[in-house]
């Protein structure tokens, strides 16, 4: 079957086969998070984004080859409460945004900016810092050479519009990060897979850009 990027709790994971990489999408906890393991086809080697929940669910997704790193897309306690857990079973390197390293009780084992590399393999994954729903929240961009670019957007936009925000300074700060760093910067085709619920495409939010500007949220 094909991939959809619907997943639930307690279902299986989907599977997104592109021609350098595997991505295994799979859904844990109470607040419905998605977890996504990216395989490098190359090479074998594996890379978690988010440990958010149920780590014998993520550990056994990850199989027996292991994980070299686990990246955290934001310090929010449900993108990181199986962190511990995960990293102690398999020693993997731990990633995340510079100004959310502070809020997340594992240690980070790199910092990183906007602009900065994280690679899995041979495959290469750009960081986009977005600060509004954390000061330092991260999205990852892999920009297939065989197709259309691949984003991990964490809890900075969603199907619908960007993340929450509590104050009109951070959403204005988030619409900015992501008007210029995403929208302005990805094809319509490029497949967005958000920290909860179904993905999208960067295409079938652009029209909404305004709309999310007028509303406030």
């Amino acid at each position: 079957m094909s991939y959809t990027g619907a997943v639930k709790v307690g279902g299986p994971p989907d599977v997104h086969e592109l021609a350098d990489l595997m991505i295994t999408k799979v859904a844990v906890g109470p607040m419905d998070n998605n977890a996504y393991l990216l395989r490098c086809r190359a090479t074998g080697e594996q890379l978690l984004i988010d440990a958010a929940a149920e780590p014998r669910t993520l550990i056994g997704v990850i199989g027996d080859g292991g994980i070299a790193s686990v990246v955290t897309t934001h310090r929010h306690e449900d993108h990181w409460s199986a962190l511990a857990e995960v990293v102690a079973a398999t020693g993997a390197t731990t990633y995340a945004g510079r100004e959310d390293v502070e809020g997340i009780p594992v240690a980070t084992d790199v910092s990183v900016d906007d602009g900065g590399t994280i690679t899995v393999g041979r495959v290469e994954l750009t960081a986009r810092h977005l600060v509004g729903h954390t000061p330092g929240s991260i999205a990852l961009v892999y920009d297939d050479p065989h197709g259309h670019p691949h984003v991990f957007t964490g809890d900075c936009l969603f199907p619908g519009g960007p993340g929450l925000t509590t104050q009109p300074e951070e959403f204005a700060s988030l619409m900015g990060g992501l008007e210029e760093k995403l929208f302005g910067r990805l094809p319509d085709e490029a497949w967005v897979y958000p920290g909860h619920g179904n993905d999208t495409t960067i295409g079938a939010e652009r029209p909404h850009l305004a709309e999310w500007r007028a509303r406030g949220w």
